[in-house]
């Protein structure tokens, strides 16, 4: 029997036409930039970048860019890996990326799976996963983000040591994300005190998203750890 597609975590990824700079962009731009998918755990990440990285981290979903191409103006001996599949959102970060003459950022504009799939073992230091789309109605939470199939597979590309972001502004979502989180095994919750998830870590950018406040409840932040094996 053949097997399901699995659910798509995201919404639709037509929207507002692109102005001619972004379009530009899309067709010249994003095939130089775009991370070549391969066999399953066939892609050593640190490759993918014209000069050494120390490290390598991955953000899923990130919207407008702007954390994505902050971080990668803060640290450019980091490779930066992102995922976006709205060509909108996708667009923007490509002209951060090239105002800011970045050299250290690559793109896939798809389903993240895609990409967690092709990169190798324990080969990601660090990832962010920023307000994902919270799928609020009930019968739609099928196709959030933190599902078991989905931390198994992170699991699988984090680093020992590797830190994990996640962060929310919709309540019912940070419950769930945190007890699949802590259940999962593979992970340690860092947390100490409530304001270790109440406040912004120190090195976050905050995005477009964030300032519209468009959830129900103050951002939560979850910073977790993967374990050694």
């Amino acid at each position: 029997m053949a097997k399901h597609p699995p659910i798509r975590t995201f919404g639709r990824i037509g929207g507002r036409a692109l102005s001619g700079r972004q379009q530009r962009l899309i067709d010249q731009r994003l095939p130089e930039l775009s991370v070549p998918l391969g066999d399953d755990r066939s892609i050593d990440p640190k490759t993918l970048f014209d000069t050494e990285v120390k490290q390598v981290w991955l953000e899923i979903g990130f919207g407008g860019g702007e954390h994505l191409t902050g971080q990668a103006e803060r640290h450019p001996d980091i490779g930066l890996l992102g995922c976006e599949p709205f060509i909108e959102g996708m667009a923007k970060c490509i002209g951060q990326i090239e105002d800011a003459g970045l050299q250290n950022v690559r793109l896939l504009m798809d389903d993240a799976r895609h990409l967690i799939r092709t990169l190798a073992a324990s080969s990601i230091d660090r990832i962010f996963i920023l307000f994902p789309d919270p799928w609020p109605k009930k019968r739609q939470q099928k196709r959030r983000l933190i599902q078991s199939d989905v931390l198994d597979e992170l699991a699988m590309i984090a680093k020992p040591g590797c830190r994990i972001r996640f962060a929310t502004d919709v309540i019912s979502y940070a419950d769930e994300a945190l007890d699949r989180l802590v259940h999962h095994g593979a992970f340690t919750w860092l947390a100490e005190h409530p304001d270790d998830w109440r406040q912004s870590p120190a090195d976050h950018i905050q995005t477009r998203y964030q300032t519209k406040q468009l959830g129900d409840c103050a951002p939560v932040w979850y910073e977790f750890e993967r374990n050694s094996e």
